[in-house]
């Protein structure tokens, strides 16, 4: 069962340069335009495929989309965890929750 994290808990896992993936799950246009920095990017539609390339059944894997009313991320960490990855996070505030923060953002608009 994959698990939620908040965005002060990802801004110091990030920090410590611990080893994980952060990927945000939203169109590739909207990642350009604005991401947390480190991310990477797979598409919604394309994360089950792209991940059993990508990553071991082990790795932290945290995915998050735009805001707590978008449900990308969240049906991206179940169908994670439905295929049979460990340690997979949702974070649930996304872009806006970063931001928010005031953390640091890169892409287009930053």
């Amino acid at each position: 069962m994959y698990s939620t994290i908040d965005a002060e808990t990802l801004k110091q896992k990030l920090d410590s340069n611990e080893k994980l993936h952060l990927v945000e799950v939203l169109a590739e246009k909207e990642f350009k335009r604005l991401h947390i920095p480190g991310a990477e990017h797979i598409q919604f539609g394309q994360i089950a495929g792209e991940a059993k390339k990508r990553f071991q059944k082990e790795d932290e894997i945290i995915v998050y989309c735009a805001d707590t009313e978008c449900s990308a991320s969240p049906t991206a960490a179940k169908k994670l965890d439905d295929i049979g990855f460990t340690n997979v996070f949702d974070f649930v505030g996304g872009k806006k929750a970063w931001k928010e923060a005031g953390f640091p953002m890169e892409g287009e608009e930053a």
